[in-house]
């Protein structure tokens, strides 16, 4: 069947063939329909396409143990398609995994049980309409956007590649699993995918096949409407194998496909499953089986057809559980006891990897994993932040090698390259310095998908290009992930690029996802400080807004220390009994320091705060919060080279910004500043202005 066709089934190969396999099919078709159809919401016809795949993949390959769901060396089982939920909550119940909690802690009870499918898609269920990382047991990821699955299990699999390289010994294969992804039509035609597809060909990612299921339908209807490529041939021009699967309901075809990836070492591997969406029912090949229930007529006439009893919901017949189970624990807890047996004779081995590999997996530090990070001196030229984000990011990494990443082609510019490291490449996959090509939202969800694997993973770019990765960013921060974003060339001050390279609303935007730690530090120290706020916390993603020009490093003697970045906010410099407060992050911060020192040098009283992350800032307590900006103190000037948006919550009705209205220019940054206002002169009189409104 070629990539352009569809078919409906025969009559006589939708009824049940008494098999064990055919059974646990059905059961996953029928609740997913039922699911779907009292939650009045959802997908069903994919799962119901699918459920011969899912089958397959659990039954007969997915190394996994129900009882041990977060063993790290398990199988990975990624559901791109995340709107089709149902499949991967009818699978969790069937294989009986077992729910733990944040600490790894079994609960007693089942990851989706049979009352949780019940409540799809309803408050507070087990069961949301997408996949939810760390709110469903055996969720691996959380796959909302489409795409975003198929970058995320380049990640994984590149994670698998670097801890075997760094970890296995002789004799001692510790990490050596697979992942599977299963992917639609609305992932391949997603820009993000075929940047990560493109990445994972080029690294030769053996570990790795995507199921593309091919039903050629979306919600407009068929996809001959925009997307009538060759996606196979684009995914061999990419330097995957590229396997055709003509029925979705072959488990034979399947089962040989599957083999086939797993002898298949030289490069991923990419199975076109040619299916037909709601599968046995009156919409078949419909983009009515896509989004909507089938109805409550249509899921009976289904079930007719399947020889299922027509008016009975949710129903698992007997021996579908013990069988499902049975095949999957079989195969995944020997596997998985060898492993544990293993890693204790590794311990006595190799104690130094494999202390250093408890701390990784347990998504810890070494007590001394700050140690090399510089303390910088005063210095009134200063140094650019991406520069000094650079010295410590190299020094941590001395201490802490899981920490590893790369940029969207842009190490040089990003300061992000390891000093003498090698490259991650098929040719050597221990290696530190990670080369994503310019594919910045691809290297989002790569990055998630590294960090999925417990490695403390960073991306880099600059500023205005984190609209290229806003959904991975986005989903770091659902997810909890200990992501780290670095971007550079933070703002007007990139100069001569012009507007086009100019952030300007993107400081706001990022500060706008909630549990994103957006962190723009003022000088050197502040850097140092800021990365380590990134690393304190593994649940918790943070964005690193680094400058191009050179920012003075403060001294610190004279001024507070640069560790009040760990609370967001702090008094940098003060006087006694201040008449307005200047408020300022990044390279405006020395700004604003020299307008204090002028304004004290008039006899005018001021205040400095440093607000390099907002984000921690309202993590403290209210009385903090007000001994930094005191209700009373109402005079307020914030200074910062982007737009004003948010910061009227800290100057409120009295104070001012100085900030940007307008996107920039092509100019010298010298030119810029006296442009657009950013000078001591300026703030100083904005400073007047509003201490004259206070006072009437």
């Amino acid at each position: 069947m070629s990539d352009t066709q569809t078919a409906t089934p025969a009559a006589a190969s939708l009824h049940e063939d008494g098999s064990p396999e055919r059974l646990a099919i059905d059961t996953i078709r029928t609740l997913s329909m039922d699911a779907v159809q009292k939650a009045n919401s959802g997908h069903p016809g994919t799962p119901m396409a699918l459920a011969p795949v899912g089958w397959t993949i659990w039954n007969r390959f997915l190394r996994y143990d129900p009882a041990h769901p977060d063993w790290p060396n398990r199988d990975r089982f990624v559901l791109s398609v995340g709107h089709a939920s149902m499949l991967l909550y009818s699978i969790l119940h069937l294989a009986g995994v077992a729910e733990i909690d944040a600490e790894g802690n079994k609960t007693g009870k089942e990851a989706v049980s049979l009352d949780d499918i019940r409540q799809f898609r309803q408050l507070s269920s087990k069961t949301p309409g997408h996949p939810e990382y760390r709110h469903t047991t055996g969720v691996e990821t959380t796959t909302g956007p489409l795409g975003q699955g198929c970058g995320n299990s380049v990640g994984m699999a590149i994670a698998e590649r670097w801890l075997a390289a760094r970890y296995n010994r002789d004799g001692f294969k510790l990490f050596d699993h697979d992942v599977y992804t299963v992917c639609g039509d609305g992932d391949m035609m997603e820009g993000v995918s075929a940047e990560a597809a493109s990445l994972a060909g080029h690294l030769k990612l053996s570990n790795l096949c995507w199921v593309y299921d091919s039903n050629h339908i979306s919600i407009e209807g068929g996809t001959d409407l925009a997307f009538d490529e060759d996606v196979g041939l684009r995914m061999k021009a990419y330097g995957w194998n590229v396997i055709h699967v003509d029925d979705a309901n072959d488990i034979a075809a399947l089962t040989s496909a599957f083999e086939t990836f797993r002898a298949t070492t030289d490069r991923p591997t990419f199975i076109v499953v040619h299916s037909v969406i709601g599968w046995g029912s009156p919409k078949a090949g419909s983009e009515k089986a896509h989004g909507e229930p089938l109805g409550e007529d249509n899921i009976r006439a289904t079930k007719k057809a399947y020889g299922w009893p027509e008016d009975e919901q949710f129903r698992v017949p007997d021996g579908v559980v013990d069988s499902f189970r049975g095949a999957v624990s079989d195969r995944g807890q020997p596997l998985r006891d060898a492993w544990v047996k293993l890693t204790d004779a590794y311990r006595s081995s190799h104690p130094e990897q494999a202390a250093e590999l408890d701390l990784l997996l347990k998504d810890k530090l070494p007590d001394d994993w700050d140690a090399d990070i510089p303390v910088f001196p005063a210095d009134a030229k200063g140094v650019a932040s991406r520069d000094s984000g650079g010295k410590v990011l190299n020094a941590i990494v001395g201490k802490t090698p899981w920490l590893i990443g790369g940029s969207a082609d842009l190490a040089p510019s990003t300061k992000t390259d390891i000093k003498g490291a090698p490259s991650f490449e098929a040719d050597n996959y221990g290696g530190t310095n990670f080369h994503f090509g310019v594919r910045e939202h691809g290297m989002g969800a790569v990055v998630n998908g590294m960090a999925l694997s417990h490695l403390r993973s960073y991306g880099s770019t600059f500023l205005v290009f984190a609209d290229y990765m806003r959904a991975p960013i986005r989903l770091s921060a659902i997810m909890e992930l200990g992501a780290i974003w670095v971007f550079t060339h933070d703002s007007i001050g990139v100069g001569e690029d012009g507007p086009t390279h100019q952030p300007i609303e993107h400081l706001a935007t990022l500060r706008a996802i909630p549990g994103l730690d957006t962190i723009r530090p003022g000088d050197a120290n502040e850097t140092a400080w800021a990365w380590r706020a990134a690393l304190e916390k593994a649940d918790r993603p943070t964005a690193l807004i680094l400058s191009r020009q050179a920012l003075p490093t403060l001294d610190r003697d004279k001024y507070a220390s640069a560790e009040g970045v760990m609370k967001g906010g702090y008094v940098l410099a003060d006087s006694e009994n201040p008449q307005v407060i200047l408020i300022a992050t990044g390279s405006e911060l020395s700004l604003v320091v020299e307008a204090h020192e002028r304004l004290k040098a008039e006899g005018v009283a001021s205040r400095v705060v440093s607000m390099p992350s907002w984000y921690r800032y309202e993590l403290q307590d209210q009385a903090y919060r007000d001994s930094v900006l005191p209700r009373d103190m109402t005079a307020r000037v914030a200074v910062e080279m982007a737009g004003s948006m948010g910061w009227d919550r800290y100057v409120g009705f009295d104070g001012a910004t100085i900030t940007m209205s307008t996107f920039g220019a092509s100019a010298p940054i010298a030119k810029l500043q006296d442009k657009y206002g950013f000078t001591v002169d300026n703030i100083v009189k904005v400073a007047r202005d509003v201490m004259e409104k206070r006072n009437g």
